[in-house]
């Protein structure tokens, strides 16, 4: 979320949308949000179906990452059965983002209009030549 203070977002929560939330892990790959939908009061809303939600870590170089998705499952069984393709998923999903994330960084550089003057003297202190990168 962004700045809450800002007059244009509107911080009020959904309570038709209210969901109660257990968490479930072996303690070794990742863990399993089970999201009971409820209505305002906290008793459970049958009208609405249960969300299963996987969570994991891609180690990187940089650090580890979060990964979380959706788990298409009825029952707790079922999404534990489906967490091993799921995590896979969201790992490749993750690395085609990162290449693509890469990719425009590498091709977005943004040369200063009237080219760039590489002389130091006309750049005055504390000031570096060449263009910016700039990352939609």
């Amino acid at each position: 979320m962004n700045n809450p203070s800002d007059p244009k977002i509107d911080p009020q929560m959904d309570s038709a949308g209210l969901y109660r939330e257990e968490v479930f892990t072996d303690r070794k790959v990742g863990a399993i949000r089970r999201l009971t939908p409820v209505k305002a009061d906290g008793s459970p809303d049958p009208g609405r179906k249960i969300l299963f939600v996987g969570e994991a870590q891609l180690l990187t170089s940089a650090g580890a990452l979060p990964l979380s998705f959706e788990i298409e499952a009825s029952a707790l069984t079922e999404a534990v059965g489906k967490y091993a393709p799921a995590v896979r998923q969201a790992f490749e999903s993750a690395m085609e983002e990162l290449q693509e994330l890469r990719r425009r960084a590498a091709s977005s550089i943004v040369i200063p209009k009237g080219g760039a003057n590489l002389d130091p003297g006309h750049l005055g202190p504390g000031r570096m030549p060449g263009g910016k990168l700039h990352l939609p």
